[in-house]
């Protein structure tokens, strides 16, 4: 049976803690399907794990830059683009019968309007049984912390962030 894992939090290591999960499914001979949104190609797990037998990354092919720094019209295009990303994802994981899908970053497209949380309740209440789903990212609702078997939350305690050094190659990204 498939559970829904969700990694929230305001903390560093969200995505790393969905990823390690994928590495172990893979090494079980699972097929994984890792969707990222608000995200661009530009990060140094991604060619990696497309060399790891078993998973797939679904190619980001635009970049809309931060959210608060779009214009309305940005924004509009950028949730028209995450809606069909998603609905892609879940036709592409049901299609080929993934194991796991990994929908990164899925909660903060939810929270700002890019991705309609209705249909990831949907898709969650209709995925099949056996398939393992992973939620990531900042301010989950109600309804989605409440269909989940796992809820793992990561706290910043400190962060250089707040020191003004700025995200580095290789660490954060």
């Amino acid at each position: 049976m498939g559970c829904v894992h969700i990694y929230c939090g305001d903390g560093k290591g969200k995505t790393s803690a969905a990823l390690g999960l994928a590495l172990r499914a893979a090494g079980r001979g699972k097929r994984i399907l890792i969707v990222r949104f608000l995200k661009n190609e530009d990060s140094g797990e991604v060619p990696v794990l497309r060399s790891i037998p078993g998973i797939t990354v679904m190619p980001c092919d635009r970049e809309f830059g931060f959210i608060f720094r779009m214009k309305e019209e940005q924004r509009m295009e950028a949730a028209e683009y995450f809606q069909t990303r998603f609905e892609s994802a879940c036709r592409q994981a049901l299609e080929e019968r993934y194991d796991v899908l990994i929908l990164d970053e899925i909660m903060a497209a939810c929270h700002y309007g890019m991705v309609q949380e209705a249909d990831v309740r949907r898709f969650l209440e209709q995925r099949p049984e056996s398939m393992e789903i992973v939620l990531t990212g900042r301010d989950p609702s109600a309804g989605l912390l409440e269909m989940a078997d796992y809820i793992s939350e990561i706290c910043m305690g400190k962060h250089p962030y707040e020191k003004g050094i700025p995200a580095r190659e290789g660490i954060e990204y």
